[in-house]
């Protein structure tokens, strides 16, 4: 996010950095941690993974329906916030 100042002015509210050490301010990025780590535990060499396995996991969650979106996938989601 070095450069967030360009994507600043096309959000509403700005960007937001949560602080350092202060878990409870992402709340979606700890919650996906925890879903990744089904896949790859902590410590896990990722250079050990091919990419076509990386891609799946990825896919997987993508398309995984989660309570805080209503239930929609984060594919979902994604596609429904740029239908005009």
């Amino acid at each position: 996010m070095a450069r967030h100042h360009e994507l600043a002015p096309y959000f509403t509210d700005g960007i937001l950095f949560a602080r350092p050490v202060s878990p409870w301010q992402r709340g979606t990025n700890e919650n996906t941690n925890g879903l990744v780590r089904q896949y790859l535990p902590k410590r896990t060499n990722l250079s050990f993974n091919s990419a076509e396995n990386l891609r799946a996991i990825e896919d997987r969650l993508n398309n995984r329906p989660r309570k805080t979106l209503g239930w929609q996938t984060p594919a979902q989601a994604f596609i429904n916030a740029l239908a005009p």
